[in-house]
């Protein structure tokens, strides 16, 4: 299973690179509304014991005018002798209308799936306010604040439908031509449960449009079946092609 996700994603990141190269030769002269990354991860060793981590991403996103959309997905899994330690899966959306230069509303939905999170699916979705409080080129800080529904199963077959406040922070340190340093926090709180991720990464470019990220990412559920860790934390190292 871990094989084929392998050879699927590796598909898929090679298919995307190239078609970005081809969508940046054709728009040389005229900028492009469509922008994105594709990410790819793998590590294995073998001896005493056999490790195996695969994490994987495609990012695609469309702005013009006044609004702005992105599309993401995201995988993770891991082995430690043919035995699956994390599986992890998302798919998100998010429409932004900007009606100044600082301040945006927002729709989003976002789906999750871990399997050894106690939870097996998390789908939300919430429309908010959003604000860029700094924009200096070297530093941006925004953040976001809204409100909408969620629906959970839990690991146990176990339904959960939960009304919800969501708050966001998103920071972006560029201090160099070719590094940059991105933090990212959401929480989702609602009566049931309250859901956090914190996303650190760093990221230097190698060679023209590709760059190697060094990534740790926290999640966290409040309430979870018994038996079931409320965190759960990956640390990656990734090659990434932006387009």
């Amino acid at each position: 299973m871990l094989l084929r996700s392998i050879w699927i994603l590796a598909g898929l990141f090679l298919t995307s690179t190239l078609w970005a190269q081809e969508a940046a030769a054709g728009a040389a002269e005229e900028s492009s509304p469509w922008s994105g990354k594709a990410t790819l991860g793998y590590l294995a060793t073998t001896g005493n014991t056999e490790n195996s981590s695969l994490n994987s991403g495609l990012e695609i996103g469309y702005a013009s005018g006044k609004w702005a959309h992105l599309a993401k997905a995201v995988a993770i899994n891991s082995s430690e002798d043919k035995r699956t330690t994390a599986e992890a899966y998302e798919l998100a959306w998010k429409s932004e209308f900007n009606f100044s230069e600082y301040n945006y509303l927002f729709g989003r939905a976002n789906w999750r799936k871990d399997r050894f999170s106690g939870y097996a699916t998390q789908l939300s979705e919430t429309v908010g306010y959003g604000r860029r409080i700094i924009d200096t080129g070297t530093h941006i800080l925004s953040a976001e604040i809204g409100a909408g529904a969620r629906q959970s199963e839990l690991s146990d077959g176990t339904k959960e439908d939960d009304l919800i406040f969501r708050g966001g922070i998103d920071y972006r340190w560029k201090f160099s031509e070719t590094a940059e340093f991105t933090q990212n926090f959401v929480l989702e709180s609602g009566e049931v449960n309250n859901y956090f991720e914190s996303v650190s990464a760093l990221r230097a470019r190698l060679l023209g449009h590709l760059a190697l990220v060094a990534s740790y990412t926290i999640k966290n559920n409040s309430e979870v079946p018994l038996g079931a860790e409320k965190t759960d934390t990956f640390t990656a190292l990734s090659l990434e092609y932006g387009f």
